[in-house]
Parts: C-alpha cells; structure tokens; sequence
C-alpha cells in the first residue's frame, strides 16, 4: 500500500485536487508492483511552507510511504511524474520528494 501526501503552501481548488488525484493513481505504476487498486492520497493545501527562510515561493512538500520496497530506478521515474503533475497542474515552482520504505503496515486491526 502506497501513501501520497502532498504539502503545498498553494490552495488547491476541488476540480484540481481530483485531477492531481488522478494523475499520482495512475503515475504509482512506475513503482512494480503498486496500484491505484491500494494507494492512498492526501493534500494539505495552503500550508505554511518555508525553503531558505522564504516563504513566497510556490512550493510542495510530497512524502510517499511504500509499503515493502522501490529500486531507485522507479523512485526517479516516480519523481519526475509527481514533479511533473504538480507543475502542471498547480503551478507549482519547487517540489520536495521523500521516499520511505515501510515494513509493517497495519490495516483493519492486523498488519501486513
């Protein structure tokens, strides 16, 4: 199970949180193994964000947690998409991407 949370200092109207959502389900591909069928995506838009001691940039924050593990071949394809999306789609500058690889993941009362 894969976990997309996005940070962005940027408020993120509905029709494009959809359409972002959308995007990151189809781009969690580039990692073998995971679907949209299992990932979960979060936003926290308009959240105070600072790079350098500036906060006046459009900028985003992206944690994705992996349940098991990723080659770092398909974490790079993964960034360049997630980049990619977030440009395109909010208009965001700079991107900020941390990858964790997770060992147990509980779900329903049990883990995996």
């Amino acid at each position: 199970m894969p976990f997309i949370n996005t940070k962005t200092n940027v408020s993120v109207p509905k029709e494009k949180e959809i359409a972002v959502k959308t995007r990151l389900g189809q781009a969690i591909s580039l990692l073998p193994g995971k679907s949209e069928q299992w990932l979960m995506v979060g936003f926290e838009p308009e959240t105070p964000l600072y790079f350098r001691g500036n906060g006046d940039q459009k900028i985003a924050f992206v944690d994705v947690s992996i349940y098991g593990s990723a080659s770092k071949a398909a974490c790079d394809k993964l960034t360049a998409a997630i980049t990619a999306i977030l440009r395109e789609e909010l208009d965001i500058e700079q991107v900020y991407i941390k990858y964790g690889e997770v060992e147990i993941w509980g779900f329903n009362g049990s883990n995996f």
